[in-house]
């Protein structure tokens, strides 16, 4: 096929989950208020955790953050999912479509290095108490949280750039319900095969260290816990790190079955499913895990609403 024009007027059609559902009119819907429901747990989290004093603790600086790459994260593909499905068309241009691809690699790379750190600030809370603050202190806390936007800015201009610069054949239509770099690549009227193994060895250097840490973090701190003399301090202990856990456990197993897991393994079908999970469901779910579960958290919110109550009166 001969290459397209790749400029700003040129677009993209995104063959999203959509298209092919058999009850697409039930699917749109479940992703709608799954949206909903992102957004308004993320924000009520962040809400909290910027209104009340004693949440202002590195555990719950780590989580706002969490809750604000999520709070992101979903809305970088969801709206326009669903504006696409009511209008009756799925074309998103082609800086639309580089800024897509930018936004979903920032995001998740940032969360892959936060969940690591959010993973070590249970280790040094769990297993070295005492010297929790002196390890913990904010400027350290600020540090984690710049180097996860950092890290990921880097990451994202790289393959933004160099994914976006090889000339697409006639055929627009991506399968996909974003744009992801397998998905465009498949498009590409170039040899991509370096390139492909590239992306492979930064998608494992990218998810598999982080993941190292959170697994070597929390097998010491299972095993500070299951020392522990309190039954009360185990079992918050074992609350707290069972959320974290959870959460890692959805995050990275999409991620790794997309960029770790080679393309022959997984159809354009399952590529999509696995997108709606960390797009929309994860980032759903995340705030749920931690508020629902935390007594802290759930105090904060009855705090918060009481304190807008009685100004609202007033």
């Amino acid at each position: 096929m001969e290459p397209w024009n790749s400029t700003l007027g040129s677009s993209f059609i995104l063959m999203g989950i959509l298209n092919v559902s058999e009850s697409p009119e039930l699917l749109c819907s479940t992703i709608a208020v799954l949206y909903m429901l992102a957004l308004t747990s993320n924000g009520l989290l962040l809400l909290v955790i910027t209104m009340d004093a004693r949440l202002h603790v590195p555990m719950y600086i780590l989580l706002s953050q969490l809750s604000l790459m999520d709070l992101l994260f979903a809305s970088v593909v969801t709206p326009k999912t669903f504006v696409d499905y009511l209008r009756g068309e799925s074309t998103i241009s082609y800086g639309g479509c580089a800024f897509q691809l930018f936004a979903i690699l920032i995001l998740g790379g940032a969360e892959d290095i936060l969940l690591a750190f959010m993973a070590y600030d249970r280790y040094v809370a769990i297993c070295h108490p005492l010297n929790y603050m002196v390890l913990m202190r904010p400027r350290v806390c600020w540090l984690m949280v710049a180097t996860s936007w950092i890290l990921a800015s880097l990451n994202a201009v790289i393959h933004t750039s160099y994914t976006m610069h090889f000339p697409f054949c006639m055929s627009r239509e991506i399968s996909h319900l974003v744009c992801e770099i397998p998905a465009l690549l498949k498009l590409a009227c170039a040899d991509t095969s370096i390139y492909e193994l590239m992306v492979y060895v930064m998608g494992v250097t990218f998810l598999m260290p982080p993941l190292a840490a959170i697994l070597a973090s929390y097998a010491f701190v299972l095993v500070a816990v299951f020392h522990m003399s309190s039954g009360e301090g185990r079992q918050k202990a074992l609350v707290t790190c069972s959320s974290h856990l959870t959460v890692v456990g959805m995050y990275y197993g999409a991620a790794m079955f997309i960029y770790i897991l080679p393309s022959s393994y997984h159809s354009p079908q399952q590529d999509n499913i696995f997108s709606v999970f960390y797009t929309v469901i994860t980032p759903a779910i995340n705030p749920l895990i931690y508020s629902l579960r935390n007594k802290e958290v759930m105090g904060a919110l009855g705090r918060v609403l009481g304190r807008c109550t009685s100004t609202q009166r007033l």
